[in-house]
């Protein structure tokens, strides 16, 4: 796919150079947006705006949407105000509020001039909603019917209508104060007769969010319940808007991305890998390796305290790598599949004894097959020839059935206490695990050793 978008961008950048219109306007109508907005942002020279005044109007205008925010300014930059006006007139609003949001304070400026009265305000009561909110991330654009309208009648509101909104599958039934009472689809308008009532053929029972809900579980809810569109409503179940199934796939996308890098000890990024510049990268990375490697010091002084030990039985220092290493892992399984169902909805803060419980009785089983199968090691492979092989197997083999009981319950309960604290549990992910459950294999480590081995 890669080797088809790198020979199609070469071929419209020929097709450029030799001024051949007729035939990119071809070649680009039979692409989808996001395709087309690839081929953008892989040109990325002073031919671009040349490209896009190629495209038909409702095409340039889904193309824009598609394309990262550097392009975008390229290309406003590019634009006189009429066809700035033309783009601006062809976006939804949540689209325009979007553009808005990435761009610097002078092409915003030069946006909001370009748009229409209506627009302006409607731009302006989305931006007051917070960042992370589902009113931050939903539209205004939706139809809306009347309960005692005839079925033909909606029909003849969803074509007269129905071309400025953003999707005219779901009809939203209102009463005289806007206060949103149902809910029914064109399909059923379409296969009732032409003098059925909307108010019969609507269902009531509408599941709504409301402005200041979260956008991570507005996201969840499509999942669950196979939404294309979700009503929006205030205080006072009035409709003002509604977010659809495109939004809510990128809030996930969003929401997975952040997760997955503060997993890894990673500030979140709002950009792609390869358009970080190196010092965003550095700029991202260096806080929590800092943290971590301060953190790493309390290994440090418990190994420092307990010099005398590994003096005496000098075998022991070669199994801290491994013990510590699974102690590690341990946690990190437990912290990464307890992160997940929280993020699902399938657990809460309410549920950490079950967990725990669970979490125990897995650590048991865990650790007890590791420990057997390194006191099988250890006795044939390692300390075979060691006068007190069994003492020291003993030990090596009872401290790690302590690390994983240990790890796995730390890393069962840190995601749960962060998100009752208000922290985002994918901070307590396998990084900050790691380190929590080293300091603590080592502590376990040197009491079973200090108790068996009497040193």
């Amino acid at each position: 796919m890669e080797l088809v978008n790198v020979a199609l961008t070469e071929t419209i950048r020929v097709l450029l150079e030799e001024k051949k219109y007729n035939t990119l306007r071809d070649i680009l109508e039979t692409m989808k947006p996001y395709d087309i907005a690839s081929v953008f942002e892989e040109l990325q020279d002073e031919k671009m705006p040349i490209l896009f005044r190629i495209l038909p109007k409702e095409l340039a205008a889904e193309t824009f949407v598609e394309m990262d925010d550097k392009t975008q300014e390229f290309l406003i930059h590019g634009f006189s105000d009429s066809e700035l006006k033309e783009v601006v007139d062809e976006l939804f609003v949540d689209d325009a509020v979007d553009l808005i949001e990435e761009m610097p304070a002078n092409v915003v400026k030069r946006i909001l001039r370009q748009a229409d009265k209506d627009m302006r305000k409607q731009i302006n009561e989305l931006l007051k909603y917070p960042e992370d909110s589902a009113g931050s991330i939903m539209t205004t654009e939706f139809i809306v019917l009347r309960p005692d309208m005839t079925a033909e009648m909606a029909i003849k509101r969803i074509r007269r209508t129905g071309v400025d909104k953003e999707t005219i599958y779901t009809c939203y039934v209102t009463d005289e104060n806007i206060k949103l009472i149902g809910i029914t689809t064109v399909k059923d308008l379409l296969l009732a007769d032409d003098n059925d009532i909307v108010k019969d053929l609507m269902e009531e029972n509408v599941i709504a969010v409301t402005t200041l809900d979260d956008q991570e579980q507005v996201a969840q809810m499509f999942s669950n319940y196979n939404f294309l569109a979700l009503p929006v409503v205030d205080n006072e179940n009035r409709m003002v808007g509604i977010v659809t199934i495109d939004d809510a796939i990128d809030v996930i996308q969003e929401e997975a991305t952040e997760d997955i890098e503060k997993m890894a000890a990673v500030l979140p990024s709002d950009k792609p890998y390869m358009k970080t510049s190196v010092w965003g990268i550095y700029k991202k990375r260096i806080p929590w390796l800092l943290i971590l490697m301060l953190s790493a010091t309390f290994t440090s002084i418990i190994i420092s305290s307990f010099e005398g030990a590994l003096a005496s039985v000098i075998v022991l220092s070669s199994f801290i790598p491994m013990i510590t290493g699974s102690g590690g892992n341990a946690g990190s399984q437990s912290s990464v599949s307890v992160i997940r169902a929280l993020s699902l909805g399938e657990i809460e803060f309410k549920n950490i004894f079950t967990v725990l419980w669970k979490e125990l009785r897995v650590s048991f089983f865990c650790g007890l097959t590791l420990a057997a199968a390194n006191f099988v090691k250890l006795m044939i492979f390692d300390l075979h020839s060691s006068s007190n092989a069994f003492w020291i197997a003993l030990v090596v083999s009872l401290t790690l059935l302590g690390t994983i009981m240990m790890a796995k319950i730390v890393g069962g309960s840190l995601p749960l206490l962060a998100g009752k604290l208000g922290f985002d549990p994918a901070v307590m992910a396998n990084p900050l695990i790691t380190t929590v459950c080293d300091s603590l294999s080592l502590l376990i480590y040197f009491a079973v050793a200090t108790s068996i081995l009497h040193i």
